[in-house]
């Protein structure tokens, strides 16, 4: 994998990820622009280590890079947990879990090359973040 493959899918990351982050921010939601962005761009660096280090001793030694992203999944879990908040009116703060969990799988699809997967993903979580809210308020409303 060359430098500007590396670049484009670390670039391609920051921007879905700030797509998903920029939502979220606007809704004045507890992780927003920046920690999308962070997880998004992280989660496709580590998918991009994953396969370096593949490509670099898969020939010598067993290595599966899916284990590193399975990690990950893992690892986010325990991110977005702490944007979770139990209190008297109900539970707060799964919808931004739910997106911070998905912002590492859009990176992860980046950084393995899955470009057209991570940019359909996008566009759906956008919409879902976007609009689907007030279908549910006005069904509540009814």
């Amino acid at each position: 994998m060359n430098i500007l493959t590396t670049a484009f899918r670390l670039i391609l990351a920051f921007i879905l990820g700030s797509v998903i982050g920029y939502e979220r921010e606007r809704k004045k939601r507890r992780a927003g622009l920046r920690t999308h962005i962070l997880v998004c761009v992280g989660s496709a660096l580590i998918m991009l280590v994953s396969l370096y280090v593949y490509h670099l001793y898969g020939e010598s030694v067993a290595i599966d890079p899916t284990r590193i992203a399975a990690g990950v999944v893992t690892g986010i879990g325990f991110l977005g947990a702490g944007t979770i908040i139990r209190s008297s009116e109900g539970v707060k703060g799964l919808t931004t879990a739910a997106s911070i969990w998905l912002a590492s799988a859009i990176g992860l699809a980046v950084g393995c090359g899955f470009i057209s997967a991570a940019l359909i993903a996008t566009f759906l979580v956008y919409l879902i973040l976007s609009f689907l809210k007030r279908i549910e308020k006005e069904k509540i409303k009814k």
